[in-house]
């Protein structure tokens, strides 16, 4: 099977902005509507399912579709509320009741806990549901984007400068002045932007 994660970029700094990025595209950082691939490529990504178990969730849409389908449509109300509630934050704005009822659904019918998962040397957290339901998968995003929310304006969530890209993360610099999404991405291409505004500068004031 090919490596699910491939294209799944992860500049969050915490995984539930990981998530309300998902899924876009490097060279076009835009958020698109989730699909269930889509989803379980992030799940993998991230590492809240194996690969094994990432390609048994593929499965699902054959072998149980209406799970797949409600699923995939408590991540997509999840993922919606979280950009709206990260918008908020990185604009000093006031979260509204309205967004954060698909969190605490998620919160409320999760109730579980962790435990450690050996593989020889390699120990990993796994997240264990009381109930057999797929909702477990969005435990972690969710409590993530609790955690976040409890941080309130000290969790530093800050909205990519390019007014091309939609991507939040989360500002760990030690000045707390990080402007861009990745320099990899976002920031490379402004300077690459700001150089040829110069050099097209330089050769208008030399044809003068």
């Amino acid at each position: 099977m090919p490596n699910l994660h491939d294209d799944v970029t992860l500049v969050g700094g915490r995984l539930a902005i990981d998530f309300a990025n998902f899924p876009s595209h490097p060279a076009s950082p835009r958020v698109n509507a989730l699909s269930w691939e889509g989803l379980i490529r992030f799940l993998e990504a991230t590492r809240i399912v194996s690969a094994d178990r990432a390609e048994q969730l593929l499965d699902l849409t054959d072998s149980d579709p209406h799970s797949a389908y409600e699923l995939l449509n408590r991540a997509e109300r999840l993922r919606d509320s979280l950009r709206f509630i990260f918008a908020a934050l990185a604009g000093k704005e006031q979260i509204t009741g309205e967004w954060i009822i698909p969190i605490n659904e998620v919160l409320r019918v999760t109730e579980g806990h962790d435990e450690l998962v050996g593989s020889g040397r390699v120990w990993r957290m796994e997240y264990v549901a009381k109930d057999g339901s797929l909702d477990w998968l969005l435990a972690a995003i969710a409590r993530s984007a609790a955690e976040l929310i409890t941080e309130g304006e000290s969790a530093q969530i800050r909205l990519c400068a390019n007014p091309g890209c939609s991507l939040f993360f989360c500002d760990n610099s030690r000045t707390h002045r990080r402007r861009w999404c990745s320099m990899a991405l976002c920031g490379n291409r402004h300077k690459v932007a700001a150089f040829a505004r110069r050099h097209s500068v330089k050769k208008r004031a030399a044809g003068a």
